[in-house]
């Protein structure tokens, strides 16, 4: 059994077979989508939230395992380690208490104690924390030598041993954070020369705030942080230090006489020099770390909702990039992404309106673009101009037209990725392009882009770095894995993604497609260089191949389950394509027939939906959309309107609104729906279509307030 397996069992309430069957297939190479959709035998049927927890916090004890190693060692070579100071260190799975078993241990910098015990003032020390000695000054006459010059510098050291000593016990350390977890309260103040800064004015709201700090959400204590990391407010964690020098005087100071007295004194020194700071600093630390996990939980589904957004599927599309001065930038594409055209289209701005009379409008410029390369819908940037455009586009009959969020576009057109799929075009064209793909296929068109570019959350860039990123990467592979791929089609990129695979692989895929044609069968990927049996496992269920020689091949059955299909499909007299037609044949199949010892019902049952539906896309169906007419910025709002909008990104205070006016809305948490909501995401979802009303307009501070309720 794994060691982690019993902490981990109890930690997330998941029973110990399951996460102890589940490390062993982490171990041995497997992924979290493969785990999840293939082997929910050997888990007891965890999902893939499950699997995740499970890898992540084994991730976390290792990396503690480590630490554990690194501090019985230090401990040893110091000649300090006893049996049951290393069982104490073995047995502890939290990272606070451990480095509190290990602080008295630790190599420390030269420190006023560490000059003391030097100057042998150690023994004074103990006689005075004893407080039995009724004269502490005549004790320390005698240690009056050297470079001790006098009595009360002997005893200023011997304090400020006992101070460095009560900062390193367990207990004392556990005494205040006990007060800092209960009372603690964050407070910010406004730098008094950046106050009437304009780049201080986002902060106003912070320039005198305070709250306890275990009430402090995310995003007020990232703001809040953020501020101070930009020199306009200052920040401190403060409790009530009379109550927490108290608890320790009441732990440390037996009694009343001259000992106790500079035992009292060294506590208060202690706290205020030593304590204080170092709990104070760990609890910013570790609240920071908090806000971190929640706004990187936020980002992660907003994410999710986001790559899992309805797609148009392989239709004709022409992508409009819409631009004032320049033009706007349109392309056309045919079913598969592949560029057709790209040219310039001056809609709207001073060159649409200095057109000559005989010139043809930007609408009849749009109109011979569809009808010359048989377009099927429009795909038009969110950005600026967006409102003026699409105005002109819905002027075509019979061809939709959607709005689509061109966040990361102009990151995509500068990448690698973009220049080898158009080394010849210039990133104007390039985010045409993407704009048109994402309406086609938003999975497959924002996997070229890094998460963070997308503008999906808050706060990114404050965050811990490698936190996020691990979630956003960990957040694509299961959206990409939900959906499949196809193997024919889909980019390198897209291919990364791929359980098993990785760049180097997708890479060898992309070439071997290039070279060699179309794939026909899965078993192909074993031709792929590189591509062994083990990463064939792992990524050919994920991997789908319509019209392919094996018709499993274009659904999520497992090649593993091949024999399966083909075991029912004899059984019912009929052949496996049959099989997948006929719902007639499908129920004559009893499924407890085929359970052995290394596949049982969650798979069969598995089997049975893929073969109803083969290659079923998870993904809900797009829908169309138009602002209302009346507004199209700021100054057109009047309180009390009611307007249609889009759901452009989700917080946990909120959810901000595209309702047509360049400046997004926020629906406060408060007033998404007319009952207590505790999270947002019960609620609404990313790219939903609501109605709003609006409530205020805070045009100083360019603020939209909305509501849901009505």
């Amino acid at each position: 059994m794994n060691s982690f397996a019993k902490y981990i069992s109890e930690e997330l309430d998941i029973r110990l077979a399951q996460v102890d069957a589940t490390l062993e297939l982490l171990d041995a190479g497997a992924t979290i989508p493969f785990i999840s959709r293939y082997r929910k035998e050997a888990t007891g049927n965890l999902n893939e939230v499950q699997v995740a927890a499970i890898s992540d916090l084994n991730e976390k004890l290792k990396d503690l395992q480590k630490r554990k190693d690194t501090i019985i060692h230090t401990i040893s070579e110091q000649g300090k380690l006893t049996d049951d100071l290393q069982k104490r260190i073995i047995a502890s799975w939290n990272a606070t208490e451990l480095e509190d078993i290990y602080l008295p241990y630790k190599p420390h910098r030269r420190t006023r104690a560490s000059v003391a015990r030097e100057q042998g003032l150690e023994p004074l020390a103990e006689i005075i924390m004893a407080q039995r000695e009724s004269n502490p000054e005549k004790a320390a006459l005698r240690f009056v030598k050297d470079s001790v010059t006098d009595v009360a510098d002997a005893i200023k050291g011997a304090q400020d041993i006992i101070a460095e000593n009560i900062n390193e016990s367990e207990g004392s350390r556990k005494t205040i954070r006990q007060v800092f977890r209960r009372d603690a309260t964050i407070a910010s103040r406004v730098i008094s020369k950046m106050k009437d800064e304009d780049g201080a004015q986002k902060y106003s709201d912070y320039f005198f705030f305070s709250e306890e700090l275990r009430h402090c959400s995310s995003h007020r204590l990232l703001a809040i942080r953020r501020g101070e990391s930009e020199g306009i407010l200052r920040i401190n964690i403060t409790v009530d230090d009379d109550e927490c020098m108290d608890r320790l005087k009441r732990h440390y100071v037996h009694g009343y006489g001259p000992c106790q007295s500079l035992v009292s004194e060294a506590v208060e020194d202690s706290y205020k020099r030593l304590l204080r700071p170092s709990i104070e600093n760990e609890f910013a630390t570790s609240s920071k770390e908090l806000a971190d996990d929640e706004a990187i939980k936020v980002f992660g589904e907003n994410l999710r909702q986001l790559l899992l957004a309805p797609p148009l599927g392989q239709k004709r599309v022409m992508g409009v990039d819409p631009g004032i001065r320049t033009g706007c930038k349109v392309v056309a594409l045919d079913a598969q992404g592949n560029l057709l055209y790209h040219g310039v289209v001056f809609a709207v701005g001073r060159q649409a309106e200095y057109r000559k009379a005989n010139d043809p409008s930007p609408l009849h410029l749009f109109q011979e673009i569809v009808k010359r390369y048989h377009i099927e819908a429009i795909a038009v940037g969110n950005g600026t101009g967006s409102r003026e455009t699409s105005d002109i586009l819905r002027q075509i009959s019979d061809v939709p037209t959607y709005v689509v969020s061109e966040d990361g576009a102009s990151v995509y057109s500068a990448s690698e990725v973009a220049r080898e799929e158009f080394p010849n075009e210039d990133v104007t064209v390039r985010g045409a392009v993407s704009i048109g793909r994402r309406l086609m296929d938003p999975l497959a068109e924002l996997v070229k882009i890094d998460p963070k570019s997308i503008g999906v959350g808050q706060y990114q860039h404050d965050v811990d770095q490698a936190k996020l990123r691990h979630s956003l990467d960990q957040t694509v592979e299961l959206c990409v894995n939900s959906v499949g791929v196809n193997l024919n089609t889909a980019s390198r990129a897209l291919l990364t993604y791929v359980s098993g695979l990785g760049p180097s692989l997708a890479r060898n895929i992309v070439e071997y497609r290039r070279e060699n044609g179309a794939f026909t069968s899965r078993r192909q990927l074993l031709k792929v260089p590189r591509l062994g049996n083990s990463a064939f496992q792992q990524c050919a269920g994920f991997l789908r191949i319509p019209d392919g020689e094996n018709p499993l091949d274009g659904s999520a059955v497992h090649p593993e389950s091949y024999t399966i299909v083909q075991c029912m499909a004899k059984d019912c007299g009929c052949t496996v394509i049959d099989l997948m037609k006929s719902a007639e044949q499908r129920q004559k199949i009893d499924v407890q027939r085929y359970v052995s010892d290394t596949v049982g019902l969650p798979t069969l049952t598995d089997i049975m939906k893929e073969l109803e539906k083969p290659g079923l896309d998870p993904r809900a169906q797009i829908e169309t959309f138009e602002f209302d007419p009346r507004v199209k910025t700021p100054e057109d709002l009047v309180t009390g309107m009611e307007l249609p909008g889009i759901i452009t990104n989700i917080t946990n205070f909120g959810a901000f609104v595209d309702i047509g006016v360049h400046q997004d809305g926020l629906v406060h948490i408060s007033q998404l729906a007319d009952h207590y909501v505790k999270n947002p995401n019960d609620v609404v979802k990313l790219h939903q279509h609501v109605r709003v009303k609006v409530i205020e307009v805070d045009r100083r501070r360019h603020r939209i307030a909305l509501s849901m309720r009505f």
